[in-house]
């Protein structure tokens, strides 16, 4: 019974995450409200933030499912940390990840508009990337780097990885296709994690 249970609220959970994210691209974030959302997955507003505890978390969740992505990466690598998430995002672009920016699917792209374009999103965003670079920090203190050594590490690392996904972004927002920006893609990736490398590695 606990399994049915578990697999009635995922799909609970994911009638609401995906009848927000249709309503936020056909009207708009701003012009949804929660009550809509939850007409359109057929729930009642308390069930509904069981589930959400704000129409932000509704439309960022697909993003928050990757939180602490870096730290685990750091974590589960023998390679020491700028080599793992350089390799990690190299994969990721291989593979067309979202959050590489690497992904040219129309919905995709609207998605990422919808966060980046929206200031309510945008500031939740970044209130994800600062938990991010904190449970980084953790990480690499585990590793052996000194308090200092692991905030500045990790607030580089973040943010290099911030800035080559938006880059993507852009690129394929402006009509390049995934396939056409996958070896500056790369050669960019490598680049930045390369200019990281300099410092010394435990």
């Amino acid at each position: 019974m606990a399994g049915l249970r578990d697999r009635k609220k995922q799909q609970t959970h994911d009638a609401l995450s995906q009848a927000a994210i249709g309503l936020f691209l056909e009207r708009g974030f701003d012009e949804v409200s929660v009550a809509d959302i939850a007409a359109a997955a057929d729930v009642s507003k308390p069930t509904l933030f069981k589930y959400f505890a704000t129409k932000q978390d509704l439309a960022l969740h697909r993003i928050s499912d990757h939180a602490h992505e870096a730290a685990r990466v750091v974590r589960a690598a023998a390679a020491p940390p700028v080599e793992a998430l350089r390799d990690d995002f190299l994969a990721g672009l291989e593979r067309r990840d979202p959050v590489t920016g690497l992904n040219d699917h129309p919905e995709v792209l609207a998605y990422y508009r919808l966060i980046f374009m929206t200031p309510a999103l945008a500031t939740r965003l970044y209130q994800f990337i600062a938990a991010d670079q904190t449970a980084l920090t953790e990480a690499l203190t585990e590793a052996g780097d000194d308090d200092l050594e692991a905030e500045l590490t990790a607030a580089q690392l973040i943010a290099t990885r911030q800035v080559l996904s938006r880059r993507n972004w852009l690129a394929l927002s402006t009509g390049t296709s995934a396939d056409a920006q996958y070896a500056k893609a790369v050669d960019e990736a490598s680049r930045a994690y390369g200019r990281l490398t300099t410092r010394v590695e435990l």
